[in-house]
């Protein structure tokens, strides 16, 4: 028995050859991972601890504010910026980019700055399992539902590594031969 679908499933990628459903999906995922944590953030841009106990020196405004809603932007735009993985203007320049727009993407210029970034970000789980293991001191906290929240925003940080690692893997496999 075969199922009639009124409609045609939507293409799956714009790329010159398939993109696996997992790597499209991770890679969408990606942005929505980050962004507990980038929101987790925010309050603390306007000296809003968020429950944790900390005897640090505080920075003025001027500093943090521009600091913490840049690292938060920065980490979003990292994180949409590794769709490319996954999409056409990631083998293929757009062609409103000045001078470039149109050229092919050389694939080492895309999976050595993702490996690298991947490297990198797999680095903050070491520091949750360390935190775990008690090799390295935790953040105090005022109540159990303040580190309760901070963990479930936080948490999600850890798989950003793996996912770009996993991401640029299938991207060199998909144009290995380009």
């Amino acid at each position: 028995m075969t199922i009639s679908l009124p409609h045609k499933a939507p293409a799956t990628s714009d790329t010159e050859r398939p993109v696996p459903r997992w790597a499209l999906r991770a890679a969408y995922a990606l942005p929505w991972l980050l962004l507990p944590s980038c929101l987790w953030r925010l309050p603390f841009a306007f000296h809003f601890e968020m429950g944790q106990l900390d005897d640090a020196p505080v920075s003025p405004l001027w500093i943090t504010i521009p600091y913490v809603f840049g690292l938060s932007v920065l980490s979003e735009l990292a994180a949409l910026l590794c769709i490319g993985l996954v999409r056409r203007w990631g083998e293929v320049v757009p062609g409103w980019i000045p001078f470039l727009g149109g050229r092919r993407v050389r694939p080492m210029a895309a999976i050595v700055p993702a490996v690298a970034g991947g490297v990198v970000l797999s680095m903050l789980p070491v520091q949750t399992v360390l935190q775990w293991a008690g090799a390295v001191d935790r953040v105090a906290y005022a109540n159990v539902w303040w580190e309760i929240l901070a963990t479930a925003c936080v948490s999600p940080l850890n798989l950003w590594g793996p996912i770009v690692l996993a991401l640029a893997y299938a991207y060199h496999r998909r144009r290995r031969h380009a």
